[in-house]
């Protein structure tokens, strides 16, 4: 079953990524969802960092905190989110420094700074498998806007 968010929770993650980013920095954000249910995503996360053309760098108090703070909600990150200058693609840092590397989790990137339609045209999905390896999976298999 794909992870399920809502269109307002998607046009909410663009703002962060083009509000952050300003069309001159990546920029990230984290969709977080229950246990109880984890094919949904309540809400959207822009996590601390610092940023520049070409990468990011989450805050560690911020991304420590974080983690207490999703253990006492009973929550998940399921998806991370975050934006590329140009062409979207799973980078060897990506595949280096994901905030999660579980089997199943997911890693969504948006070109161009998130600037252009809200959508998820020339989007890349990667999905951390078994093997521990990332790979490009159909967004639409994974990935749901109700």
């Amino acid at each position: 079953m794909p992870v399920r968010l809502s269109g307002q929770l998607f046009a909410e993650t663009f703002d962060h990524l083009r509000t952050c980013g300003d069309g001159r920095r990546e920029c990230q954000a984290l969709w977080v969802g229950p246990w109880s249910d984890p094919d949904r995503i309540t809400r959207v996360v822009h996590p601390r960092h610092s940023a520049s053309a070409v990468g990011f760098r989450l805050d560690e108090a911020w991304l420590t905190a974080f983690w207490s703070s999703l253990a006492e909600a009973g929550e998940g990150v399921r998806v991370q989110i975050h934006t590329h200058p140009g062409a979207a693609f799973h980078s060897a840092t990506d595949d280096a420094f994901p905030i999660l590397a579980t089997p199943g989790f997911l890693s969504l990137v948006i070109p161009r700074f998130a600037l252009g339609p809200v959508g998820f045209e020339k989007a890349f999905l990667a999905r951390f498998d078994e093997d521990h390896r990332w790979r490009e999976v159909p967004i639409s298999d994974h990935l749901e806007i109700v």
